[in-house]
């Protein structure tokens, strides 16, 4: 293929494809959005906590609004419910967990030493395939993870100090966002549209495809969290488990990240069960426990939830949660999904401009 043939197709293709002014605003929205949030994502990152917190509360105000309460009554009681379920978490549950973290830092020493004693008895009992050479490795290893982990918490808190004042500053900044994005919603709405094109049939498709995805699954993922993260806590602290809070803590935030966080978290509960009991009974219970909640929770919950949400292929879910948290961190791996499903959106919106080309 010469110079002028491979021009002449590429040109083809860019003439089918963006020559309609949809395609390129769409195009200039999508790139816009995305250097916002890389280059000033830091800094408004409370506009961005406090737009994810009103989706979650939109499903309150229009089920307040279908009890035929006025707009602002609607959003007056979410927003004390949203207050009151806020000053819950920094007055009861964040004080217990850091309590049971805490504690748990102080034992992990003893915990590794009761590990390095365990597995002394492994080449007695397993002569044929555990060696002292190996269980002195394995010994020396912890014994450094150990200390890497205390150095590195050491220098996580202390950087964090001066950050106080940013927390500070999310505790009041935030809730006010959340009350105007709940309050001025379908004003900053047409406000928004307004500055689009009127004539926006792509725009348009996008849009209703993910407006209503988005919002359901950001409420069904913050229910999914608290309700696992419930039900892991009445479990852990009926069976006596230790730091029980924190343990249903990370399974709850678990299911942020599909597939791999219900595996990962599935060690420290081990751990932790394995250490207070041993290879006793309550150990094996321990596990058939959590087991039956991941289980309830990706056979029944997540289908409750998740039910008009758009079919992603597993594989196409692990490349964007890879992909997006590596980008954005946590925020990336939370919004994994309804940034696939936009992409997935975009690609099944755009071939069809192009074919209502004329010729």
């Amino acid at each position: 293929m010469d110079r002028i043939t491979m021009f002449r197709v590429i040109g083809g293709w860019l003439h089918r494809y963006f020559s309609d002014e949809e395609a390129i605003v769409l195009l200039l929205l999508l790139a816009a959005a995305l250097v916002i949030i890389l280059v000033l994502g830091t800094m408004l990152a409370p506009v961005f906590a406090g737009l994810v917190l009103a989706f979650v509360l939109q499903g309150c105000v229009a089920w307040f609004e279908r009890m035929k309460c006025p707009h602002m009554l609607a959003v007056s009681l979410t927003f004390v419910f949203f207050i009151a379920v806020l000053l819950a978490v920094i007055l009861l549950i964040m004080p217990l967990i850091w309590e049971q973290g805490s504690t748990l830092l102080n034992e992990l020493p003893r915990m590794v030493q009761q590990w390095q004693q365990m597995l002394q008895h492994l080449p007695e009992a397993y002569p044929g395939f555990v060696s002292d050479a190996q269980v002195h490795a394995w010994s020396e290893a912890a014994s450094t993870q150990l200390t890497t982990l205390g150095q590195w918490l050491v220098s996580f808190s202390l950087s964090k100090l001066p950050n106080l004042v940013g927390v500070l500053i999310y505790l009041v900044l935030v809730p006010i966002l959340v009350f105007f994005f709940l309050k001025d919603r379908a004003m900053l709405v047409a406000w928004f549209s307004s500055k689009l094109p009127k004539e926006r049939r792509m725009i348009n498709q996008v849009s209703e495809e993910m407006s209503n995805q988005i919002a359901n699954y950001i409420r069904g993922k913050f229910i999914e969290i608290v309700i696992v993260g419930v039900a892991s806590f009445i479990a852990f602290a009926f069976m006596g488990l230790n730091y029980a809070a924190l343990l249903a803590l990370l399974v709850g935030l678990s299911v942020v990240v599909p597939y791999i966080g219900a595996a990962v978290v599935t060690i420290p509960v081990a751990a932790i069960g394995l250490f207070q009991w041993g290879f006793e009974h309550q150990f094996f219970v321990l596990m058939a426990v959590y087991g039956v909640i991941q289980a309830l929770d990706g056979n029944v919950l997540v289908p409750l939830l998740f039910s008009e949400a758009v079919n992603l292929h597993p594989i196409a879910i692990i490349i964007a949660v890879l992909l997006f948290g590596g980008i954005w961190g946590f925020w990336g791996v939370f919004f994994a999904i309804p940034l696939a499903t936009l992409v997935k959106a975009v690609f099944s919106a755009w071939p069809a401009v192009g074919q209502t080309q004329p010729e």
